[in-house]
């Protein structure tokens, strides 16, 4: 009786009229008395729950305000509501009720609380599949109703976000190089794309020093690979560029045994660009886009790199190494320089859970964003708040901050000199170096080491809302 109601709840309430009003039937009345006790012993601080039925439903709710820094939508609460609150069975319900621009953010945050990855034996779960229906009560001035293109882009960017938490709960065994491979060409054959794929020693031997070093050694070769949407019409060429690090063992700087597990998200950039790429193009982009992927893993093995090896990268500078475990920056490099040189990129974004210190530089809900121009900088804050993936500046100094990387042998190392300054600033600043700091396009860089397991990044357009 609870989910009919409120099906109907959905679809006759356009304001925030009353469900008692809705219907007069005895059990309608005792669940309008029922509902009205519930929202009276909410005290949200900042969330709060009431269960109904014995548990079969409850009423949840969110912040009635928030930061400056969080989203209106109140994105990440939503998502630890449906972990949470939401009842068991194989048929749930739930009812949304929110303004228009936070569909959106809240239909992504919804998306988040249910992984599709797991490997749990029958015995130990239901074999039944579980469907769950979501449903929004849009109120305030404009509460038309969704229509069929908006649903289409919840429903993409919603396919977007679980893909990419897929690959990044996915672990290495089932996700090396290989099988990341087969991800973008499923994806490229959904799209109708034929993805460009640079491999082992034709890394090498074309200049791909940084992707070819960190990979040599794995039983899965290393890779570039490439997704390009091309519509007619064009005026600007953006590339996305991930950090697909499908296992960083640290390489020969290895990691310890309590910061070693969870590196199968080292991937989670790589992994985000694949989903968001999906998401987009299945919207009708009007641009060219293009999604590079940097695909390695750091493994330990004879022919690993070592510290002092000095590698020449795709810009065709070169880098003593220092840390094997600062590896993503080389392969991002490699794949920036490929988006501006190969594919005339505008505008290049990169992705990746590229450095510890992103969760004290900006918290695990906060990706750290880096770039050179002033504009974007604002652009990806705004992005972050109506999406619900939230986003926060880097420091961008490369006059106060680039010396870090001074080698005697080489153009630079790759890791600072002193990892109390601004670390994950000069992180960033390593691959743009490539670039060029004096690069006329626009250079983004987002890095997601904390909310990778914290949260999926989608970055579809919301701009239909």
């Amino acid at each position: 009786m609870v989910c009919r109601i409120l099906k109907l709840f959905n679809k006759r309430i356009t304001n925030s009229t009353k469900l008692y009003s809705l219907c007069s039937e005895p059990e309608c009345l005792l669940f309008s008395q029922i509902w009205q006790a519930a929202l009276s012993a909410l005290n949200p601080n900042p969330t709060d729950s009431c269960p109904l039925y014995l548990n079969h439903a409850a009423v949840a709710s969110l912040p009635s305000r928030v930061s400056r820094h969080n989203s209106p939508s109140s994105a990440h609460f939503v998502s630890r509501l449906v972990r949470s609150c939401l009842p068991g069975g194989n048929n749930r319900c739930i009812v949304m009720v929110c303004e228009r621009s936070d569909v959106f953010p809240s239909s992504c945050a919804i998306a988040r609380a249910f992984p599709i990855f797991s490997r749990r034996s029958t015995s130990s779960r239901r074999a039944e599949k579980k469907h769950v229906t979501v449903e929004f009560v849009i109120v305030g001035q404009d509460n038309n109703p969704l229509d069929a293109a908006e649903l289409e882009c919840l429903s993409n960017a919603a396919d977007g976000v679980r893909l990419a938490a897929r690959i990044v709960d996915t672990p290495c065994n089932e996700m090396n190089t290989d099988h990341f491979l087969d991800e973008i060409k499923a994806v490229g054959t959904e799209l109708g794309i034929i993805p460009v794929i640079i491999r082992g020693e034709e890394l090498k031997q074309r200049g791909f020093g940084g992707i070819y070093g960190v990979g040599k050694a794995a039983e899965h070769p290393p890779a570039l690979a490439v997704l390009s949407h091309t519509p007619d019409g064009a005026t600007q060429t953006i590339a996305w560029v991930g950090k697909g690090i499908v296992y960083d063992t640290g390489g020969l700087s290895i990691k310890g045994k309590t910061t070693m597990p969870g590196m199968k998200r080292d991937c989670g950039g790589a992994a985000a660009i694949l989903g968001a790429f999906k998401a987009t193009v299945k919207q009708g982009f009007k641009d060219n886009l293009h999604a590079v992927f940097c695909l390695a893993e750091n493994a330990v093995g004879p022919i690993a790199t070592r510290p002092d090896d000095i590698h020449t990268l795709y810009s065709g500078k070169t880098v003593e190494i220092n840390n094997t475990d600062a590896e993503g920056r080389l392969v991002l490099a490699d794949g920036v320089v490929y988006a501006s040189k190969d594919l005339s990129a505008d505008i290049v974004l990169d992705m990746a859970t590229l450095t510890g210190a992103q969760g004290i530089s900006t918290g695990k809900y906060h990706a750290a964003v880096m770039t050179n121009s002033e504009q974007w900088e604002s652009a990806c804050v705004r992005a972050g708040r109506s999406s619900g993936d939230l986003a926060h500046p880097l420091v961008y100094c490369p006059e106060l901050h680039f010396s870090e990387f001074t080698s005697a042998m080489a153009d630079m190392k790759n890791s600072v000199a002193d990892r109390e300054n601004a670390q994950s600033s000069c992180a960033g600043l390593f691959i743009g170096s490539h670039l060029g700091f004096d690069w006329p396009g626009v250079w983004v860089h987002v890095d997601i080491a904390s909310p990778v397991h914290a949260v999926s990044i989608s970055y579809c357009r919301p701009e239909c809302f």
